[in-house]
This record gives structure tokens, C-alpha cells and sequence, in this order.
């Protein structure tokens, strides 16, 4: 693999300027919820403010589609069925060729219950037929093979035929995470692609409002309180580690209250407190927020914690929250944490699924203002550096593949 950051961050540029055309295609755009929905969003206003024509193919979906300046959204893919598929591909036949493709894949997001094949054919033959260039944005590549699991294992299967077939069609491949690169290059069959980390930016803007933030904190914590937070969706992977945690941590001094945020954060609060009666009173849930009063609670907490079963890594946005929020922050390395973490000073590492190390850690880091102080400031210098917007909309700018004429219909 080839990572396209220098050292200090900044992406290798062989001196294009000139603006391009993209059409981006998605499984999913705001007003739909997901992390590929807002990843989708960010790219998509990054590379339009930068002057180059954005053109968005998605599913047909309720609402209205989220308005960025210079950025248009096509709702042709329909259901992405064979029929929508042929009206999508008369539309792009309508832009000058060569059209610049760069497609957000996740196996899971494109119907046929995961398996939807026909759309990957479809998108070689853009390049056979049409002469498009492709690029892949790897979120996910494939679902995994388990043991007694028939409807599973035929899902992963046809997983992997799709990505041969992607992968065929493709120039290039761009990856949340450097792990995918080992997930994905056994099915290019020795076809030579550059295969490239692209880091997942936060998608919640930071709110520079002091004065907010500390009636958020005083709220939960008082005047002399220690507010913990912990920003995230609640399925089980992660609340299987946060909930040892939790209840090892408010055993300690009363001047510490946990603020957990986000869509989920009550009904698990609610079970929590079902299970372990005495931590009720210690720890408090927003439920689900905007982004402004998201980064306002972010903004308030002294501490982050975010534990991760297979690790941290470049595409968790949870953490990706916190520490565009300059936040010092707890969590976790496993088995798809790149080098980039315990390299960088910026956050404090316990293993995956080792409850008492996670305590040790925050525990030191609670009695340790300095500590927080210097972490905040690295965890700032590290998103800054390697994960900003813009250092994923300049990498891509910059990529060596063709654009092609401009946009024009």
C-alpha cells in the first residue's frame, strides 16, 4: 500500500490546480442517517468549495436531499434495480466522457440484501462501454465467514465476487483503513492498483463557543465537578466493554460524573441502571442531538472515553469527534489499529477488552490536569495534521488519475 501523506500530514501533490468533475455514487445522502451519508456530504461540499463540478448518484429516498453550493444530487439510482440502473447510466451519458466515478462502497448498502452484483457489473461496464474512470472508497470491503451461519457465508461469498469484479473496473482504491488493503487485494488477481489510506474525517463540525460549553458542563458536572464523556451509536460491541468500565469507575469520588452522548445513550442508560441500581445519579444521557449542541456536550467534557472491540482505528468517527474536539481521550488498540495511535502521544491506549487497564488509565489521566492540558493539545495537532476535510478533499484532488473533460451537460 501506498500511503499518500507525507510525514507532517500533507498530501503528495504533483502540482494540479485546475478544477475537475466528479460524480460520486452512494448508497446513501442526508437527510438519511449514516456515517457514509455524512462522509459522502462532507467530500462532496470539500471538493465543490474547492471549484470542482460535484455531481451525487444516489437512491431515491423521503426528504430533501441536504443543499451544498456547487453540488448536485441525482436520485436516478432508484432502488438500484436493472431498470434504474440503465436511466442512471443514460444520465451520466450525458456529461462528456471521460466521467471521473469515485464510488462510497459498502457490500451491505446497495439492496439485493447485500448481494447486489448487478450493480457492480454495471459499474464495469461504465469503464468497458463508456470509458469512465473508477475509484473505490473502501468503508467496508466484505462481511466475514462464520461457522454455522449458511445465509451468512453465502452473503460473504458473493461479497467477495463482487469486489473481483469491482476491483477489475477500478484505476484506483481508496481505504478508511490500511487493514482493508489485505481484505481486498487478493481479488484484483495480480492486477496492479494503487491502493491508498483516506482517512474518515469528523462529521460533526466543532462549535467554538466557550461560554456554551461550560453551562453544558456546569449542568451535569457543577463548578468543581470532573465531566467523562462518551460520544457513540450504543449497539452491543461497544456497550459489552463501556459497561465494566462504568460501573468500576463511579465507585471513585463524588466530583466525577459520566455524560454519555448521542442517539442511543437513554435506553442504554435505562438498562444500565436496571442491571446496576447504584450508579443511578452519576451518569447522564442527551439521547440524540444536533450537530451544534452534539460538539457543545463534546466541548464540555474534561475526558473522553471510547473503547472499541477490534481496536481504534481511522474510521472510527467517534473518535474521530473527540479529537477534532481536542479532547484527551481513552481508548482502545486491537487488531485494526494502524501505528499512527500509539505513535502519536495524542490519546491513551488500553487493550481491547482489559477493563482494569482502561480504569488505570482514566483514573491517571482525572488526576493529572497537566496530562489532559498535553494530550488535548496533541489530539488537536494530530486531527489537524492527518484527518481534517481538507486533507482528504487535497488528496483527492491530487490523485493521478485522469479526470477527463469538464462537467458540462
Amino acid at each position: 500500500m501506498r500511503n499518500e501523506l507525507l510525514q507532517d500530514g500533507a498530501p503528495r501533490t504533483k502540482g494540479r490546480s485546475t478544477s475537475s468533475c466528479w460524480h460520486i455514487i452512494t448508497c446513501e445522502y442526508p437527510p438519511q442517517l449514516g456515517g457514509v451519508s455524512d462522509y459522502t456530504f462532507g467530500v462532496a461540499a470539500g471538493l465543490a468549495s474547492e471549484g470542482d463540478e460535484v455531481h451525487v448518484w444516489c437512491p431515491d429516498f423521503s426528504g430533501i436531499p441536504a443543499e451544498s453550493e456547487g453540488v448536485t444530487v441525482h436520485r436516478d439510482l432508484g432502488s438500484i434495480t436493472r431498470q434504474d440502473l440503465r436511466e442512471a447510466g443514460r444520465q451520466l451519458d450525458s456529461f462528456p466522457a471521460p466521467r471521473r466515478i469515485l464510488v462510497q462502497w459498502v457490500p451491505h448498502g446497495y439492496g439485493y440484501r447485500s448481494m447486489n452484483i448487478g450493480f457492480c457489473w454495471w459499474l464495469l461496464d461504465r469503464t468497458r462501454r463508456h470509458g469512465d474512470h473508477l475509484e473505490i472508497m473502501v468503508h467496508e470491503p466484505n462481511s466475514p465467514f462464520r461457522a454455522n451461519s449458511p445465509g451468512q457465508n453465502a452473503a460473504a461469498m458473493v461479497h467477495r465476487l463482487m469486489m473481483m469484479v469491482l476491483l477489475r473496473a477500478a484505476e484506483r482504491v481508496w481505504m478508511s483503513i490500511p487493514s482493508w488493503e489485505g481484505r481486498c487485494r487478493p481479488y484484483a488477481l495480480n492486477k496492479k492498483l494503487p491502493f491508498n489510506w483516506l482517512p474518515i474525517p469528523s462529521s460533526i463540525p466543532v462549535r467554538d463557543n466557550p461560554a456554551a460549553a461550560r453551562e453544558v458542563r456546569h449542568r451535569y458536572a457543577g463548578d468543581d465537578g470532573l465531566l467523562i464523556g462518551h460520544f457513540g451509536t450504543y449497539g452491543s460491541p461497544i456497550t459489552t466493554l463501556l459497561e465494566p468500565v462504568l460501573a468500576g469507575l463511579l465507585p471513585d469520588p463524588d466530583n466525577t460524573t459520566i455524560l454519555l452522548i448521542g442517539m442511543g445513550s437513554q435506553e442504554f442508560l435505562r438498562e444500565l441502571i436496571r442491571r446496576v441500581p447504584r450508579l443511578a445519579g452519576r451518569i447522564h444521557a442527551t439521547g440524540g442531538l444536533s450537530a451544534e449542541d452534539l460538539s457543545l456536550h463534546v466541548g464540555a467534557c474534561d475526558l473522553m472515553i471510547q473503547p472499541y472491540p477490534d481496536g481504534v482505528s481511522s474510521r472510527r468517527t467517534s473518535c474521530m469527534v473527540a479529537l477534532s474536539h481536542s479532547k484527551p481521550t481513552v481508548t482502545t488498540f486491537g487488531l485494526l489499529t494502524e501505528p499512527l495511535w500509539k505513535d502519536s502521544g495524542a490519546i491513551a491506549l488500553a487493550a481491547a477488552g482489559d477493563a482494569p487497564a482502561f480504569l488505570v488509565l482514566i483514573r491517571r489521566l482525572l488526576s493529572d490536569r497537566r496530562e489532559r492540558a498535553r494530550m488535548s493539545a496533541a489530539a488537536g495537532k494530530l486531527y489537524q495534521e492527518h484527518f481534517e476535510i481538507s486533507r482528504t478533499v487535497a488528496t483527492l484532488r491530487h490523485a493521478t488519475t485522469d479526470t477527463g473533460p469538464a462537467c458540462a451537460s
